[in-house]
């Protein structure tokens, strides 16, 4: 949705590209079905299915920890509190009953929340100390020395492409990226944390790049914020041609499922439909 000026730029450099997903987008259920969206998309941007990547990991979720605790404490809550005459339901979160006595039963419901993987939520908070462990790994196999991935303001504000930026850079956040690897001319897209840069634990001669956020008015004047990127400071541009946008655009159309109608506003508009303007961490 946001790097293909940045795929399609290093695929002309030479480079060929390789993505890593850090959520199968399974928010709502339809993890397979985005799956294989995402593996079409990337075809049409010229990466093939064998280098595209999805991890799902339900560990990521901070979240689940926290409900429990949480849970626990409304449990211990009720039962000092409240002394139960008849059997009644009472919802705690949607997910919870109690029934006579006090006695707390889990329903299907919790067991399946708990279980939620926690993919393109933008309420979850992710274990960035987990996901970095997980995109170093595929650093290290890969022999990545350059990471694409967001900066601090995830493009859109996303919690999610933020944890991804906090995973590699010297803050705290998370971000999915694109990575050449030197040796063998591959690119991946994955997503680190920030501190595997700012405390040096990235391997030697791997770069990071993340993608420049821009305000409102830039992010929708499509290629007019051409002339203003390439005056602006920044240490890598990424422009397409007119037929590299089509394709572009043709990619971007193959996540049928997300495709709500301010997605096909942004097709048409986006300045990230057009280019990419990335700094150096």
């Amino acid at each position: 949705m946001f790097f293909a000026p940045a795929l399609l730029g290093l695929r002309r450099a030479g480079a060929a590209p390789a993505v890593l997903c850090c959520s199968a987008g399974n928010y709502y259920n339809q993890g397979e079905i985005r799956k294989k969206e995402l593996e079409q998309s990337c075809r049409v941007l010229g990466i093939p299915e064998s280098d595209v990547t999805v991890v799902d990991h339900s560990p990521l979720c901070v979240v689940i920890r926290e409900t429990l605790s949480g849970v626990l404490v409304q449990l211990l809550l009720l039962t000092a509190l409240c002394t139960y005459k008849e059997p009644f339901d009472l919802e705690l979160r949607g997910i919870m009953s109690l029934s006579r006595g006090g006695r707390v039963e889990l329903t299907i419901e919790v067991l399946m929340l708990l279980m939620r993987s926690p993919e393109d939520n933008p309420a979850v908070e992710w274990d960035s100390h987990l996901l970095a462990t997980i995109v170093l790994k595929h650093i290290e196999a890969k022999n990545i020395n350059l990471v694409v991935t967001f900066d601090a303001g995830g493009v859109s504000g996303h919690a999610n492409h933020i944890s991804l930026y906090s995973a590699v850079s010297p803050e705290s956040a998370e971000i999915t990226m694109v990575a050449l690897s030197s040796a063998c001319g591959r690119s991946d897209a994955v997503a680190t944390e920030r501190y595997l840069h700012s405390e040096g634990k990235l391997p030697e001669g791997c770069r990071v790049l993340v993608l420049e956020s821009v305000n409102l008015l830039r992010k929708y004047i499509s290629f007019l914020d051409v002339p203003i990127s390439c005056l602006l400071p920044r240490d890598a541009l990424f422009i397409l041609t007119e037929e590299e946008t089509e394709q572009a655009k043709r990619a971007m159309r193959c996540h049928r499922s997300q495709l709500l109608w301010f997605r096909h506003l942004y097709v048409l508009f986006s300045r990230y439909m057009v280019v990419n303007s990335l700094r150096l961490l």
